[in-house]
């Protein structure tokens, strides 16, 4: 950038971006000072689990987050931008069972590697703040804080039904149930009933649906997500009376489709199943049946719709005949009252089951009246309409008819109005080993104890073996004996761990206020909390974001918080891409995925480098290790550099949508950072002269970049980089030229930070990473000029450059005077002018 030093013809990354790494490392240029005056700007990316490598879905949510962090400093932000790891969790159990290995270690090791990955891409993180949840030091502040919740009575101990792996012996989220088996067992999963540890989330669940309200800088689809899986529903509660003697309470969102019940069914547990079994050798043996497969929604939706008959009616309560009453596979005890009035005609579980069972199919809701004896046809009509076939109902709309049923509940005395939520306590006991050991104690004298505080953190032991299918806490030999803490007789630790969504929920806290003696420092979470911008992918929309959200309130519940709400914005990026490359197996049709690197891609097709026989190019689809259609970043980054990588990351898709990885496009974002290195090589500091209309341009994008970026529209920040570059290589040497090129420089530097300090290191000025962002003159933003079409009959023939505002008359005299307007018309007479000022002239001939 001076003449007194030789530029080389390349930018080197080789040895530019380890040169630069070292430096902010060595200075702790990204290190956040909790004293600074400045204004706050807490940056986060969701932390990643250490598998032990970093994926290219990694580097773009990372660089996203990366990019705004560096220039929120530049803004004269104090930023918060940290980095740790979701440390727990089932693959660490699954590498010691197949690999021989201690979780602690294979985690750690996954760590030091993408930790210098992440190093490799030159994030601007605060590295002193990093934390792994699997460190006492994380997960001793945890167990306090779950104490404290005990303390509120925020955490209860209940009786549960899970999905129980007979062979691994441990329970499985619903997640990990396919076809109802075991996802690494292949076991049948079993339903069992055991004593689970809760978090009372439904204690909070008017407030986190009302604080959906005020999260507008949140994606609409997220909280209609979170809203939907809250599930606020207003319906009725009512009895039927049995023909047995007892009566069943059933709840039901669509009362107004009373008239439609054609049968009851009850869950497997439920007391009247339990108490039919007792003397039914076949529904007991139903029951064994009900009790194997996965218990999640989807599951029960997809799964064969099997009941039992029970024998016993059910009276209708206002027509008084009786239903029967099936014992059936897809009622939940969890879910309501463990029992349901099913309309068969209305909803397609309970249509599923009517067909099966040749139960009726009433209709009583229809979109015109005259459609009251309209047949189904093969399957339920949930939609809205007006009431039929329901006596006092008949032609009110649904929501008048709810009312109506409700209303006549009540005043009979069977039933009364109720809202209910989906949303259900949170099960955190999980009965594996590496995780948080929950902090209680089991006396037969004194039941649960909490262990106390001083006794903090109940470290997990390292001397365990995983030979043998279930929880090595369970079989090992001394760390779960220890003395009651309250009378001293022998008893045992609590050999359950936290759900690793426990980890995740307060992690930002911990982020931002790290002390010895507590989870974290109150006055220092007001200033930095909440989260400004939070990035993460669309999978984490709701069990991660609405335990966090969850956490927060209830830490606040109890005085440890005063904020409510942890991230005041959240994007959802998209995914990175690439097509696959595939044959088929010859002996069993199978297919056979190739990575891109074991494929020679051309225009025509794709060969397999190892024989030059072709494959098949598949669909374009989200980067998958069992498709083996990643792209590894450290092979990119060894051959473009970091900046290269960084780059492509930010260009051409929005950030939200999927990015389409292509070897042509990483090739032409290392050509741009080559572009740019000889453009500000070419920065003459003695040059003179103006160039306004430079000026202007380089401004305006100074001043749209920033908002660009702001708005998380980096692909539009990009475009106006490019833009301005193009401008600047073609024009003339001058003042405003060498300004425009120190400009890009400082535009580029938080995308590309280490081209950036390789050229801002010319100027002798420090680092650009400390650098200012450019300063926009406001006047400048106000276009004085205008570009003006001149068409002739309609047709393009010429564009005017000229003051804004210029007059109609001036307009048509210039138009007039073009040479290539003269061409177009060739001797023709102008019969007619049409002048919109600042826009258009167009002659009529």
């Amino acid at each position: 950038m001076t003449a007194d030093r030789p530029e080389p013809v390349r930018f080197d990354p080789a040895t530019a971006d380890l040169r630069w790494q070292r430096a902010w490392d060595e200075r702790q240029t990204f290190k956040a000072d909790d004293a600074s005056p400045k204004p706050r700007s807490y940056v986060l990316e969701m932390f990643p689990y250490p598998s032990g490598r970093i994926h290219i879905g990694h580097v773009r949510n990372y660089t996203m987050g990366d990019v705004l962090a560096r220039y929120k400093r530049m803004r004269g932000f104090e930023v918060l931008h940290p980095m740790g790891w979701d440390a727990f969790g089932m693959p660490a159990e699954n590498a010691a069972m197949e690999k021989g290995v201690h979780p602690g270690g294979w985690t750690r090791a996954n760590i030091a590697n993408m930790k210098a990955q992440l190093k490799r891409l030159g994030f601007a993180l605060d590295w002193s703040r990093e934390l792994a949840t699997c460190e006492p030091e994380y997960y001793g502040h945890e167990q306090a804080l779950f104490l404290d919740l005990y303390a509120a009575g925020l955490i209860t101990r209940k009786e549960s039904t899970v999905n129980w792996d007979p062979v691994d012996m441990t329970v499985l989220a619903n997640e990990q149930v396919i076809d109802g088996r075991g996802w690494r067992s292949g076991a049948l999963v079993e339903k069992r009933k055991l004593n689970q540890w809760f978090l009372k989330i439904t204690e909070f669940a008017d407030e986190l649906l009302e604080g959906l309200s005020d999260l507008d800088k949140w994606p609409e689809k997220v909280r209609t997500m979170q809203e939907n899986w809250i599930g606020k529903s207003q319906g009725l509660q009512f009895r039927f009376d049995l023909s047995n003697g007892e009566n069943v309470e059933v709840y039901t969102t669509r009362p107004d489709t009373i008239f439609g019940a054609s049968f009851v069914a009850v869950a497997p547990d439920h007391p009247i199943a339990q108490g039919v079994a007792a003397s039914n050798c076949e529904a007991a043996n139903f029951i064994a049946l009900c009790k194997k497969g996965g218990t999640t929604a989807a599951e029960l939706e997809t799964a064969e719709k099997l009941g039992f008959d029970t024998g016993i009616g059910a009276r209708h309560p206002l027509t008084g005949k009786y239903l029967p009453v099936y014992i059936a596979n897809f009622v939940l005890m969890e879910y309501g009252t463990g029992a349901i009035m099913a309309v068969p005609g209305h909803d397609q579980r309970d249509f599923d089951f009517a067909t099966k069972y040749s139960l009726p199919i009433l209709r009583v809701v229809a979109a015109d009246p005259a459609d009251a004896d309209k047949p189904f046809t093969g399957e339920a009509e949930a939609g809205d309409g007006v009431l039929v076939n329901s006596d006092f109902l008949n032609g009110m709309a649904v929501t008048a008819a709810k009312a109506a049923v409700i209303g006549r509940a009540e005043t009979e005395g069977w039933g009364q109005g109720k809202t209910v939520w989906r949303l259900r306590d949170w099960g955190v006991s999980r009965q594996r080993y590496w995780g948080t050991p929950i902090p209680f104690i089991h006396c037969e004298v004194c039941g649960v104890v909490p262990v106390p505080k001083k006794q903090l953190p109940v470290v997990l032991p390292e001397d365990v073996t995983f030979d043998v299918p279930g929880n090595p806490l369970d079989r090992h030999p001394t760390w779960k004996h220890v003395d009651c803490p309250q009378c001293g007789h022998a008893a045992r630790r609590e050999t359950d761990t936290l759900d690793t969504f426990v980890d995740s929920s307060w992690y930002f806290l911990r982020f931002a206020s790290q002390p010895g003696d507590a989870p974290f420092d109150p006055e220092a979470i007001r200033k930095w909390l909440p989260v400004e911008q939070y990035i993460g992918g669309i999978e984490h929309a709701i069990l991660h974001l609405l335990y966090a959200r969850f956490w927060t309130r209830a830490l606040a519940r109890i005085g440890k918080l005063e904020v409510k709400e942890p991230f005041a914005s959240l994007f959802t990026q998209g995914m990175v891409t690439h097509e696959t490359y595939e044959r088929r197996n010859p002996e069993n049709g199978q297919p056979l995925f190739f990575s891109p690197g074991e494929v020679d891609r051309t225009a025509d097709g794709a060969t397999l480098k190892a024989d030059g026989a072709p494959v098949d190019i598949g669909r374009v689809i989200k980067m998958s290790k069992s498709k083996k259609n990643v792209v590894d970043p450290d092979e990119i980054v060894a051959r473009y550099g970091a900046d290269a990588i960084r780059w492509f990351m930010l260009s051409d898709s929005p950030p939200e949508r999927d990015l389409p990885w292509s070897e042509a496009g990483i090739e032409g974002c290392w050509r741009f950072v080559q572009r740019l290195w000889r453009l500000f090589g070419a920065a003459d500091a003695s040059a003179t002269g103006e160039d306004l209309a430079l000026r202007r341009k380089t401004h305006q994008t100074v001043h749209a970049v920033a908002q660009d970026i702001e708005a998380l529209g980096f692909n539009k920040a990009v475009a106006r980089i490019y833009e301005l570059t193009g401008a600047t290589e073609k024009a003339a040497p001058s003042a405003d030229r060498t300004a425009a090129i120190h400009t890009l420089l400082l535009l580029v530097a938080p995308m590309m930070p280490h081209l950036a300090e390789e050229a801002y290191s010319a100027l002798g000025e420090g680092l650009a990473a400390d650098a200012a962002w450019p300063v926009v003159d406001p006047a400048l933003l106000v276009d004085d000029e205008v570009t003006v079409a001149v068409q002739v009959k309609g047709k393009l023939r010429d564009t005017l450059t000229v003051a804004k505002g210029t007059a109609r008359e001036e307009l048509e005299r210039l138009a007039l005077a073009s040479d290539k307007v003269q061409r177009a018309l060739d001797g023709a007479e102008v019969k007619k002018v049409i002048v919109v000022p600042d826009r258009l002239v167009n002659l009529v001939a």
